[in-house]
């Protein structure tokens, strides 16, 4: 299946999101209370040190700036998924679909991706086929199981949503720091990942 960390929202995705358990919004009006504005403090002052007892050297303002990412991207998404009557879960959802690049994802595949129960996964799955972002397929390897397919309209929404990182990354990137960058990212990504005990064998 094609790898998914060629997908730019996850490569920063937001915390852990809350399983989707009542109806995703309808409309901006109805959607749940827009996050509030963090304070984007400057970092720690010259010989403090950061929330996790690191000097305010390179790397503590280099963390500093990750954290701050990290809130807006959290931000931006929700925004951009309440202003489509959709959730930061849903769009997350739709991402995942997307990167498939047409294979389709099984529910089991989607619900370890999002970290939700069957239960929980099998309602945003209903959800979003009600709302014509995606589809159920039959899977040819496997008679017992479906396939999970992105729709036109499902598309659009990841093409919309996907737009605004576009332009944000070309806006503060040049051609030749793009993949330098890119890679800095995907290795972040698997430290991270060995780190937080989510990966079998992470040391400290």
């Amino acid at each position: 299946m094609t790898d998914t960390r060629t997908l730019e929202v996850d490569a920063v995705a937001p915390t852990a999101p809350a399983a989707p358990t009542s109806p995703a919004p309808t409309s901006p009006v109805t959607a749940s209370p827009v996050i509030a504005s963090p304070v984007i403090a400057s970092p720690v002052p010259v010989g403090r040190r950061t929330t996790d007892g690191v000097e305010d050297t390179d790397l503590g303002r280099l963390l500093t700036a990750f954290r701050l990412m990290q809130m807006q991207h959290a931000r931006v998404l929700h925004h951009e998924s309440v202003a489509r009557g959709l959730n930061a879960t849903d769009s997350r959802f739709v991402f995942f679909l997307a990167a498939a690049d047409g294979e389709g994802v099984t529910p089991k595949q989607s619900g370890e991706y999002l970290e939700l129960s069957t239960g929980a996964m099998t309602s945003l799955i209903d959800r979003l086929e009600k709302r014509g972002h995606l589809e159920r397929r039959p899977n040819p390897d496997d008679r017992r199981s479906i396939l999970i397919h992105l729709t036109a309209s499902g598309a659009a929404v990841a093409q919309q949503i996907g737009a605004r990182y576009t332009a944000a990354f070309r806006e503060v990137t040049t051609p030749e720091e793009r993949q330098p960058l890119a890679d800095a990212l995907a290795r972040l990504g698997d430290a991270l990942e060995r780190r937080s005990g989510l990966h079998a064998g992470a040391s400290a």
